[in-house]
C-alpha cells in the first residue's frame, strides 16, 4: 500500500496547494507514482496549480456518488505518466457521511499508487477532519511567523489526536535575510519549538508568481530536498541564510531592504 499523507496546516494563505502540486511532480520525478488529491471539497484550486484544469471530467464527487469509477476521474498531468490528479468541485461541499466515502477512495488510491497527497483545506472544520482522518501520516505547512506557528501547534495536536503515525513540517517563504539578521526564527528553530520533524523548506521567492509548478532554480532545488527527505525518511535543509552573513552578507541584507 503507498503512503497517505495530507498536506494541512492551521491558517489559509501560507501555500499548502503549491507545495502539494511541487512535491508531487518531484516524487514523480524520483520514479514514485504519485496522486494528487483535491480535499478542498468547495475552494478547489489543485487542478490549476497542476496545471489540469481543462483536461477535468469527472471529479472526486462524481466518484462518492458512484456515476463513476476512482480511475475514470484520475486526470494525468504533465505529461508524465506516473502522476495523476483526482480533482474537486468548486462550490461543492461534502458532509462528515460522505467523508467515510471518502476515505475509502483514498485508501483505494493508496492500492494505485505509491504516494497519495492529499491538499486539505486550511481551519479545524469537516473539511479539515474528513482529509485528515483519510491519512496515515501528515505534513504541516507554515510560514516562519508567530500566529502561523501557533495555529500550526494546535493543528499538531489535532492530528495526533487522530492518531497520526508521522507528522512532518514545511516551511514556506524563509526568508534567509532575516533569519541572518536575527529578526526570524530559523528554520531548526521553529522545528525544535514545536516538537515536529522538519522535511522541507521553501525560499521566499518570486520564482512562484509566474508557475506554479518550479522546475529549477533555488525552489526547485527546495522541493527536490522536501521530496528527498519525505522519501528517505532525512531532514536535510538548504541554509538560506548562509549568503547574508558575513561582511558581504550584511551588504546583501541592506540591499534587499533597500528594494
Amino acid at each position: 500500500m503507498g503512503r497517505r499523507i495530507v498536506i494541512t496546516s492551521g491558517k489559509g494563505g501560507v501555500g499548502k496547494t503549491t507545495i502539494t502540486a511541487n512535491l508531487a511532480y518531484r516524487l514523480a520525478l524520483s520514479g514514485e507514482s504519485v496522486v494528487a488529491v483535491d480535499g478542498d471539497l468547495g475552494l478547489n484550486n489543485l487542478d490549476v496549480a497542476l496545471g489540469a484544469e481543462g483536461n477535468v471530467s469527472y471529479d472526486v464527487f462524481d466518484c462518492m456518488s458512484g456515476r463513476c469509477r476512482v480511475k475514470q476521474a484520475l486526470v494525468p498531468v504533465l505529461n508524465l505518466d506516473n502522476l495523476f490528479l483526482l480533482p474537486a468541485r468548486f462550490g461543492k461541499n461534502g458532509s462528515l457521511n460522505e467523508g467515510r466515502t471518502f476515505g475509502r477512495i483514498v485508501t483505494e488510491l493508496s492500492s494505485l499508487f505509491d504516494y497519495v497527497l492529499i491538499d486539505c483545506p486550511a481551519g479545524i472544520g469537516d473539511e479539515f477532519k474528513r482529509a485528515a482522518v483519510s491519512a496515515e501520516e501528515a505534513i504541516l505547512v507554515i510560514t516562519p511567523h508567530v500566529s502561523s506557528i501557533r495555529d500550526g501547534d494546535k493543528i499538531k495536536s489535532m492530528l495526533y489526536s487522530y492518531g497520526m503515525e508521522n507528522v512532518f513540517l514545511a516551511i514556506n517563504r524563509e526568508r534567509g535575510d532575516l533569519i541572518a539578521s536575527g529578526d526570524n526564527l530559523s528554520a531548526e528553530e521553529i522545528s525544535s519549538l514545536m516538537g515536529v520533524k522538519l522535511v522541507g523548506v521553501v525560499p521566499e521567492t518570486d520564482e512562484i508568481q509566474f508557475s506554479s509548478i518550479i522546475k529549477r532554480g533555488g525552489t526547485g532545488r527546495a522541493f527536490s530536498v522536501m521530496a528527498n527527505n519525505l522519501r528517505n525518511n532525512k531532514s536535510k535543509i538548504i541554509d538560506y541564510s548562509a549568503q547574508y552573513t558575513g561582511f558581504f552578507g550584511s551588504i546583501r541584507r541592506r540591499l534587499k531592504k533597500m528594494l
